[in-house]
C-alpha cells in the first residue's frame, strides 16, 4: 500500500496548520446563552440603580436597622435617667429593690427643674373603699403626687383607667400586724417610692385615713416643715421600755429605746436611711415580736438614733384611743358630722417649726366604708375639698 502523501505550501509550517485546526468556532446555541446573561446582568443593575435613587440607601438601612434590638441601650439623654417607672409592676426582689433604692446623687443640686412630690403610700389589705374622697382631694394636683398601694397579693384592683389609683400597686408579700413583715411592707413602699427621683416627702396611709384639710394646705405644711413627723418618745412603761430586749445590745440601748405611731411623713433622706438599714434590723427581727410589735418601734428607735435632730417626735394622724382595746375607734355614716371634724381640727397646740401652731394633725383614720356618702357631702365644707 503507498502512502498517501498531502503536499506542503510552500512557506507552510506543518505545525502551525495543525494548531489551527484545533480552534473551532463556539457553538451558536452557547453564544445565545452568553448574550441572554449579559443583558440580564445589564438589567439589574439599572433596576439597583433606580432604586437607589427613588428610595434612597439611607431609607433602606433605615428600615434594616429598626429589626433590630440590642441587648443594652446606653442612656442618650438625662431624662432617661431621672424619669419614673412607667410600670410599678417589676421582677425585683426585696434584696434587689432595696439596693436599688438606697443608690444616692453625690451632688447635692439638680440639674433639671425638679418638682418635689408627696408619695402617698397606702398599706392596705385590698380595696380602698374611701378611694373616691381621695381622688376629689388630688384633683388638680397631679404634677404634686405620687401613689403606692401595697395589698395582699391575692387581691385584683378594679379601678377605672381614669382612676389615679389605677395600676399604683406595686409587687406585694403577706404582711401580720405586730410582726416584721408589716415593717418589710413599708419598707417595700418606700423603696418602689424612691425610684422616683422627685418624691421628696413620703406618707404611709391606710384604707380607712382622710384628709383633713385640702391639698394646698397639706403640701404646703409638709414642704416647709424643717422636721420629719415621726413620734419617737421614751415610755418607761410596760407598753415602751418593758419591750426591750437585752440582747438588742449594742445595737440598741434600753435609754435609746423608742416608741411611736405606725403612721408617718419623712422625707427623703430618711427613706433613704430606713431602706438601706442592715444594722439594726436583724436585731429587731429576732428579738421584737408580740407582745413587743415591731412596727411601733423599729422605725422610732432607728432614725431617733441616726438623725433624731430632724424628727418632729409626733404623728400627723389623729386616731382616737379613748375607746381602750388594742386597736383604735372606727367611725361609721352616722359619726359624720361638722361638730365631729370641730372636735378634731379645734383647740390643738403643738410645735411646727420650733414655734407654736394650732395645725397639728392632717389626717385621720379609721373610717369605715359607711362613712364614704358623709363624708362626700361635708367634705368641701368642713375639710376644705
Amino acid at each position: 500500500m503507498q502512502s498517501r502523501v498531502v503536499p506542503l505550501e510552500e512557506g507552510k509550517d506543518p505545525g502551525a496548520i495543525s494548531r489551527t485546526n484545533q480552534y473551532k468556532p463556539l457553538p451558536l446555541r452557547l453564544l445565545q446563552l452568553f448574550v441572554i446573561f449579559l443583558a440580564m446582568c445589564i438589567a439589574f443593575s439599572a433596576i439597583s440603580m433606580y432604586t437607589i435613587r427613588r428610595f434612597g440607601i439611607y431609607n433602606m438601612g433605615n428600615v434594616a436597622k429598626s429589626t433590630f434590638q440590642p441587648c443594652y441601650e446606653e442612656p442618650s439623654s438625662l431624662n432617661k435617667w431621672i424619669r419614673p417607672p412607667s410600670n410599678l409592676i417589676h421582677a425585683m426582689n426585696d434584696q434587689e429593690l432595696l439596693w436599688r433604692a438606697s443608690l444616692v446623687p453625690r451632688i447635692k443640686t439638680y440639674p433639671f427643674d425638679r418638682v418635689p412630690k408627696i408619695a402617698f403610700m397606702f398599706l392596705t389589705k385590698g380595696p380602698l373603699p374611701l378611694a373616691p374622697l381621695w381622688e376629689r382631694f388630688l384633683k388638680g394636683h397631679e404634677e404634686l403626687y405620687s401613689i403606692y398601694i401595697h395589698s395582699l397579693p391575692s387581691f385584683e384592683p378594679r379601678f377605672p383607667t381614669k382612676s389615679v389609683f389605677f395600676g399604683r400597686h406595686i409587687p406585694s408579700q403577706i404582711s401580720e400586724w405586730g410582726r416584721m413583715s408589716m415593717c418589710d411592707a413599708e419598707r417595700r413602699l418606700l423603696a418602689n417610692a424612691l425610684l422616683d427621683i422627685s418624691n421628696e416627702w413620703f406618707i404611709l396611709v391606710s384604707e380607712s385615713c382622710i384628709p383633713l384639710y385640702n391639698f394646698s394646705i397639706i403640701y404646703r405644711y409638709i414642704s416647709k416643715s424643717k422636721y420629719s413627723f415621726m413620734g419617737a418618745f421614751d415610755d418607761p412603761g410596760p407598753y415602751g421600755r418593758g419591750r426591750y430586749n437585752e440582747n438588742m445590745a449594742p445595737e440598741v440601748n434600753l435609754t435609746q429605746w423608742r416608741k411611736g405611731s405606725q403612721w408617718f411623713e419623712v422625707n427623703r433622706r430618711l427613706a433613704i436611711n430606713i431602706v438601706e438599714d442592715t444594722k439594726f434590723y436583724p436585731k429587731f427581727k429576732k428579738f421584737c415580736r408580740p407582745a413587743c410589735y415591731v412596727d411601733e418601734h423599729y422605725f422610732p428607735t432607728m432614725l431617733n438614733i441616726q438623725a433624731g435632730n430632724v424628727l418632729a417626735n409626733r404623728s400627723i394622724t389623729w386616731v382616737d384611743w379613748s375607746r381602750g382595746g388594742a386597736h383604735p375607734a372606727t367611725f361609721g355614716g352616722a359619726d359624720i358630722t361638722e361638730e365631729f371634724f370641730k372636735r378634731i381640727l379645734k383647740g390643738r397646740l403643738c410645735i411646727y417649726n420650733d414655734r407654736n401652731s394650732t395645725i397639728c394633725v392632717l389626717f385621720a383614720r379609721k373610717f369605715a366604708p359607711s362613712a364614704l356618702e358623709p363624708l362626700l357631702h361635708l367634705s368641701t365644707k368642713a375639710l376644705g375639698y
